[in-house]
């Protein structure tokens, strides 16, 4: 058994939420880079170098990447020969939140009530999502997520007879919809399979993988890859003003599921698709 002191994870959240908000992961630079360079369209190719150029000046001068420094989501993948010492684990993640947002000062967005609407003025609680593995490990990923493109999100229970074909039209439609108001270029993440609620976590957990990276399983990769293509061919753009590079990528994960039913989950990223990951 391995114990870890709360602290810790406050610690490393805290840091983990101040970095994701100021820099793009590697895989996400990279990605931009290569688009800027293959746009043809001359306002989109425009507005993919001011998104670079935005990136540059907030690394420079420590500044948000977006205004919008979104909800915190943190998922919490922990070894069961793990014990944690020094107070409650969910506390310790909120603490880690409180810290990161107050002391990095970026903007705190989030309210107590759905419909009262009252600011917390920390940014939490977080949304946190756990889940037991093997080992002496933990594996934080935390995932500001901005409500731009989180409104643009959708859920579609279709019927088993739909099959493939349903998936690709569901996640189409929902793209198609979004239009300008997910910031594109956009990080397209699907969940197929479980239950209402399994399938959204899915796609949720899409988008915290490398965009270079394709589903080990074959179909399931050819489904990204078509995807891709033909959201890019739909000629929304940068910005949404037109250009071939609608999404950077679409990353799909499934999931058993009920004979009856076929839950297929859209959560769309915009271009800064934020996530960070750390093992302690």
């Amino acid at each position: 058994m391995r114990v870890i002191q709360t602290s810790a994870i406050t610690k490393n959240i805290r840091e983990m939420c101040i970095e994701a908000n100021h820099f793009l992961s590697d895989d996400m630079k990279a990605v931009l880079e290569e688009k800027v360079e293959e746009e043809k369209a001359p306002l989109g190719k425009q507005i993919l170098n001011q998104l670079r150029e935005n990136l540059q000046i907030a690394g420079e001068d420590m500044i948000p990447i977006c205004q919008d420094t979104g909800m915190a989501v943190v998922f919490m993948e922990i070894g069961q020969e793990v014990h944690f010492e020094g107070g409650l684990l969910e506390d310790a993640v909120n603490e880690g939140v409180r810290q990161g947002y107050t002391e990095g000062f970026l903007r705190k967005s989030v309210v107590k009530d759905p419909l009262i609407r009252e600011n917390t003025k920390d940014n939490t609680p977080a949304v946190i999502h756990y889940e037991m593995i093997a080992g002496d490990k933990v594996k934080i990923t935390v995932a500001p997520k901005g409500f731009g493109s989180e409104n643009m999100s959708r859920v579609f229970m279709l019927k088993p007879a739909d099959g493939i074909e349903g998936v690709k039209k569901a996640v189409l439609t929902a793209v198609k919809d979004a239009g300008p108001n997910a910031c594109p270029p956009m990080v397209v993440g699907v969940g197929i399979g479980g239950t209402f609620e399994k399938c959204a976590l899915l796609a949720k957990k899409a988008l915290t993988r490398d965009v270079n990276e394709h589903s080990a399983i074959p179909y399931v990769k050819e489904m990204e890859e078509e995807l891709l293509d033909e959201i890019n061919k739909t000629g929304i753009g940068p910005g949404g003003l037109g250009g071939s590079t609608t999404a950077f990528a679409v990353n799909i994960n499934t999931y058993p599921t009920h004979i009856a039913g076929l839950p297929v989950a859209i959560n769309i990223c915009c271009h800064v698709n934020r996530h960070i990951a750390r093992v302690i």
